[in-house]
């Protein structure tokens, strides 16, 4: 028989071994464990840098088609508005045509002659061709007598009492105004009508009722 001390040293290497054997299965087991982990935490790290470069791919394609309609729409304008600021400025040699003839017509010395008839007339031709151009280049002309006040048209610049007239209607024009195609060049510089005070008009009234009584009078 087997001393005891001897099964006693058996029990201890079997047991050593069966320790050593489940120690290797942990760290086998870790070692996989470990692997996935890794495994998995290097799929989602290339599905955020996937996700990360999807996002910086739609923001660029975003930003370019931006600037190409920037792009579009200056080059559009310059095409359409370039000569917006010109259009303005000579919008003054308009100005000082029908000032001028004004003027002369206003000129007692000039009264019913034929230079000033004569002088008219190519001031005349010259305004229509002047309106002429500009029309061929999509500037008009902005209506305005009898039309109803429009402050993205007009600039009133005084009330005139006006019993015919629905109040805030254009009755008298200043200084014409123009668009360029959708644009405004220049307002419309404008008179507009008012109802007149209710005193002013009793003071009319009876002052006509006067009038008219003098001259009833005066038959008699």
């Amino acid at each position: 028989m087997e001393k005891k001390e001897d099964l006693q040293d058996k029990s201890e290497i079997k047991n050593n071994d069966e320790n050593s054997e489940n120690q290797k299965y942990l760290d086998q087991n870790s070692s996989e464990n470990l692997q996935e982990d890794t495994d998995i935490k290097k799929e989602i790290s290339t599905e955020e840098h996937a996700k990360n470069l999807e996002e910086k791919l739609v923001r660029t394609f975003a930003e370019m088609e931006n600037q190409r309609r920037r792009f579009e729409k200056e080059k559009d304008d310059a095409y359409n508005y370039g000569g917006f600021n010109f259009a303005k400025e000579a919008l003054n040699l308009l100005d000082n045509l029908e000032r001028s003839k004004v003027s002369l017509e206003k000129d007692n010395s000039l009264k019913n002659t034929e230079i000033l008839k004569k002088t008219t007339d190519h001031l005349d031709i010259i305004y229509n061709d002047m309106i002429s151009i500009f029309k061929k280049n999509g500037i008009e002309e902005i209506k305005s007598i009898d039309q109803k006040l429009d402050p993205n048209l007009h600039q009133a610049m005084l009330e005139i009492e006006d019993n015919n007239k629905e109040p805030g209607t254009v009755v008298q024009e200043i200084q014409k105004g123009f668009m360029m195609k959708d644009r405004l060049l220049r307002p419309s510089l404008v008179a507009v009508s008012k109802k007149p005070n209710e005193n002013e008009e009793k003071a009319v009234d009876s002052k006509k009722n006067e009038q008219n009584q003098q001259k009833n009078d005066e038959k008699k």
